[in-house]
């Protein structure tokens, strides 16, 4: 069974045509995040970044450096107090909240530290219950889960229910469950972060894999220095701004080199074995 045969993407407004600036997925322009307080407390100080589609991407910093902040930006959850941010083409700050949550049901995968699983519920439908807000019918919410967990290896344990699984299993899971939509983007918020070293070994493994093979955009944020250079890109964050990029030009579009797979131009799905 394979992701492509259905594809989940209800429409939330027009999105650019195909060409090359469709090929960025994220783009924050000259952001700031301000938090109220006495003093204000500053989470972004002016940030600039863009990823393209099929980068994987780490965004790396100490404890209060704004990553958490970007990440929440990114995915929607949060608006900034000045700059833009587009995901998909779409900026975030002209969206209303139906709109908002149609973007994330859509275009953005999520996966936490914690897994946030139903642990009453069975695996495949703790995947499929991630498609309800994309409007989608539940025989093709559970198939399309199915597919995601066979993508991720756990094709076998679709009817187990979380409490039976390892936790680098149930990472597994809320990996399938962000996949299942075919998302424009997969935000992974320290996704190891919970796991002993060899298990959080096989999940970057797993996120590698699937940004190689089925394209998957992915940006994985960090304060692990060894997680951060299993990615392509590193992105480093201090006080709320962007100290390095180690591939800022990643998002030029350029064309591909036989046998090449370049942003905007993924691969067909394969299963990804542990």
């Amino acid at each position: 069974m394979s992701c492509q045969t259905a594809t989940v993407r209800p429409a939330v407004t027009q999105r650019p045509a195909p060409g090359t600036a469709s090929d960025v997925v994220l783009d924050l322009q000259e952001v700031t995040k301000i938090y109220p307080g006495r003093p204000p407390v500053p989470g972004l100080r002016g940030v600039s970044v863009s990823v393209a589609a099929g980068e994987l991407v780490a965004v790396l910093g100490p404890s209060g450096s704004g990553k958490t902040t970007l990440l929440h930006l990114a995915g929607t959850l949060d608006l900034p107090t000045a700059g833009t941010v587009r995901v998909t083409g779409l900026d975030v700050a002209t969206l209303g909240d139906r709109q908002l949550a149609g973007l994330r049901a859509s275009s953005i995968g999520f996966v936490f530290q914690l897994f946030f699983l139903a642990e009453h519920q069975l695996v495949i439908d703790n995947v499929a219950d991630g498609l309800l807000y994309a409007g989608v019918g539940l025989a093709q919410r559970r198939e399309l889960a199915a597919a995601a967990l066979d993508l991720v290896g756990l094709g076998r344990r679709l009817r187990a229910r979380p409490t039976q699984l390892s936790g680098g299993e149930r990472q597994r899971v809320a990996i399938a469950r962000a996949i299942a939509g075919q998302p424009a983007i997969v935000l992974a918020d320290e996704p190891t972060g919970n796991l002993d070293q060899a298990t959080g070994a096989a999940i970057l493994d797993l996120l590698g894999q699937l940004n190689a093979t089925a394209g998957t955009t992915i940006v994985v944020v960090t304060h692990d220095e060894q997680v951060a250079t299993r990615m392509r890109r590193q992105v480093r964050m201090l006080d709320g701004r962007i100290v390095s990029d180690t591939a800022a030009d990643a998002v030029s579009a350029r064309p591909a080199a036989p046998g090449e797979r370049i942003a905007g131009r993924p691969g067909p799905p394969q299963r990804v074995t542990r």
